[in-house]
């Protein structure tokens, strides 16, 4: 389990943290903009109570203190659906709690303290709300209910005289609200960031399966199955381009000698070692592929022509004879390459790497490699 720090519950890796905004954001835009039309419209609905328990020539600043209030909500909702959101994801929603607890205690203010009892259950249901539903991290959240607390305290402790065993039953609620619904929030994030973290790891293992499926153990080249697809998507892609592409086939000559003479395990080095000269043969789009034994097939899309295509084959039978003194001095290593050109008419997967492997054949009994011929149906004949 990657480390998190205990209170802030952030990831200790930049990278693993920017990787978790990633991947929650989508999901937390939603209850974002629920909480922000939710909140304000509970909000808006104290009026119910103002006509049981405020004084009518109070009742117009209360609600000029509400509607106040009600700005940030209302132009928070806007930003929701601009690109700068997502610096601010977090801090918003936390904004919004502030200003409807400030705003609360504000209009508490001016109430009769008779009334005021009847309208402190709100501070513990903005408590709540902040925590569980406002989206905002908890870190936020806990500074949050924390200044309402202390704004509180201040107001009817300090600045009104207000009965002190009532100030003390109201802090004990809220306080206990705190508690409750900060560490139902606290867990609910930590929570969804172990299952992140969980996905993440499954992920990972998924690909690395997918990757072992796709490639080859020895080489760590594509595999025939990661070969066909790729043929395939320059298929696919020929009813929408021109672009002439080329295979190529690459059978090493007398490579069995090899394992007899030196064994299976400088046979397996130095199929490593043609492996990374074919990639070092091309260009990073292009892919070079193990079939089996001593024989590997290099995809070239975006062939200009037959002779760039010849000079290709001749440039890989060159990185494949290079000296390496990796491998015993009496090995020398040599390849016979075929070639094709497609797409034709009728080309399958098959068909393309049959026509390389005859071609290849053909210069493995000459001894030549035949310029591939302007005709594409025919370049591997």
């Amino acid at each position: 389990m990657p480390r998190l720090h205990p209170l802030t519950l952030r990831f200790h890796d930049p990278a693993l943290e920017n990787a978790y905004d990633d991947y929650v954001y989508p999901r937390m835009l939603v209850q974002w903009r629920a909480a922000l039309v939710i909140g304000p419209a509970l909000y808006v609905l104290l009026f119910v109570l103002d006509g049981w328990y405020i004084p009518e020539a109070e009742r117009g600043a209360l609600w000029a203190i509400r509607l106040g209030s009600l700005i940030v909500p209302i132009s928070f909702i806007a930003i929701t659906f601009t690109r700068y959101y997502r610096r601010c994801a977090y801090l918003l929603p936390a904004l919004n709690g502030l200003t409807g607890g400030l705003g609360l205690i504000a209009m508490m203010q001016l109430m009769p303290l008779e009334v005021v009892a009847q309208y402190y259950p709100v501070v513990v249901v903005v408590t709540f709300f902040t925590y569980n539903f406002s989206g905002t991290r908890f870190i936020y959240a806990l500074a949050v209910d924390l200044v309402l607390l202390v704004t509180y305290n201040l107001c009817f402790g300090a600045l009104v005289d207000y009965p002190g065993h009532l100030l003390a039953t109201q802090d004990f609620f809220i306080i206990s609200a705190n508690l409750i619904g900060g560490g139902a929030g606290y867990m609910v994030e930590l929570q969804r960031r172990r299952l992140f973290v969980h996905k993440q790891a499954l992920e990972d293992e998924r690909r690395l399966h997918l990757d072992r499926a796709l490639h080859d153990s020895l080489t760590g080249l594509p595999n025939r199955e990661l070969l066909y697809d790729r043929i395939n998507l320059l298929l696919a892609g020929a009813t929408r381009s021109t672009a002439q592409h080329a295979l190529y086939f690459v059978d090493l000559n007398d490579f069995k000698p090899i394992n007899d003479v030196h064994g299976h395990a400088v046979g397996d080095q130095t199929l490593r070692r043609v492996a990374a000269r074919l990639r070092q043969a091309v260009r990073d789009a292009d892919t070079v592929a193990r079939l089996g034994g001593d024989e590997f097939v290099v995809l070239v899309p975006q062939m200009p022509d037959a002779t760039a295509a010849h000079l290709q084959a001749e440039r890989i039978q060159a990185m494949v004879a290079r000296r390496d003194n990796d491998l015993p001095e009496s090995i020398s290593l040599s390849a016979s390459v075929g070639l094709c050109l497609f797409p034709y008419p009728g080309a399958t997967a098959d068909d393309i790497i049959h026509r390389a492997d005859l071609a290849m054949y053909h210069h493995k009994a000459s001894g030549t490699l035949p310029l591939p011929l302007a005709d594409p149906q025919t370049a591997a004949t």
